[in-house]
């Protein structure tokens, strides 16, 4: 069994301090120490792990291609892009296609500048830029 004696003698320098300053102290602020203690350890985030960075794999543009289908290829494309931080701009260059007579090969023009713009935005944030001003998904 460990006596205190063990775990003082494993103690890290800090840790004995921290005792000897504990020891030291009145019963309020022993109390004021152990809260600020737990409040330190709750609120404590790990660092980030860096996510490796993944690459496109381009899919060519058939001819014909219709808006929807080019938006399946370019989910597929960019797999690693949030589909939902990019749906409001999506649906918007969906509906002038689909509603106001928008050409397809103009819409896809857009939504292959929209997924383009994302992935810079992406390779950014990736290699330590941190989060972008306009990103929805950071704080």
């Amino acid at each position: 069994m460990l006596t205190p004696k063990h775990l003082a003698a494993s103690a890290s320098p800090e840790e004995r301090r921290l005792t000897r300053l504990y020891r030291s102290l009145g019963d309020a602020d022993r109390h004021a120490l152990i809260a600020f203690a737990e409040f330190l350890a709750r609120n404590e985030r790990p660092a980030p792990t860096p996510q490796p960075l993944q690459e496109p794999s381009p899919l060519p543009r058939p001819a014909g291609e219709t808006v929807i289908a080019a938006i399946r290829r370019l989910s597929l494309t960019y797999s690693m892009l949030d589909r939902g931080s990019m749906l409001h701009e999506t649906s918007a260059l969906m509906s002038a296609h689909v509603l106001q007579g928008r050409d397809a090969s103009e819409v896809i023009d857009a939504l292959e500048a929209l997924f383009e713009r994302q992935y810079q935005d992406y390779r950014t944030r990736i290699q330590g830029g941190g989060p972008l001003k306009d990103d929805p998904t950071q704080p």
